[in-house]
């Protein structure tokens, strides 16, 4: 059992763009669900919000995970009522304690 488990509080679906030939030379995109995962959402402090805005990035939570979650840059991270894209995935400077993803909120389709 990982040392950040009884911290998060959260599950989230892990959802990922595929790509399928569409027929006719081209690609067409779907999301598929790829896992879910537990998860512990929090809002960025002041200074972060700061550096992201200045990489004219929309930093809005920062969700930690279990350090062997599969999440990638790219992914949506589903939870009832909203979807959070990943901007960015890191991993502390202690591997093997948890991963961090920096993310987007947006209102999920009903």
């Amino acid at each position: 059992m990982s040392r950040i488990d009884r911290l998060l509080n959260a599950s989230a679906e892990v959802w990922r763009a595929t790509r399928t030939p569409d027929g006719m030379g081209g690609w067409a995109q779907a999301w598929a669900l790829a896992s879910t995962v537990r998860a512990r959402f929090s809002q960025p402090s002041a200074a972060e919000r700061v550096v992201a805005d200045r990489a004219e990035s929309r930093l809005t939570h920062i969700v930690f995970l279990r350090d062997d979650a599969d999440v990638r840059r790219g992914d949506e991270l589903r939870t009832p009522g909203q979807v959070f894209h990943v901007l960015a995935v890191f991993e502390p400077s202690v591997p093997g304690t948890y991963r961090r993803a920096d993310c987007e909120a947006s209102q999920a389709s009903p």
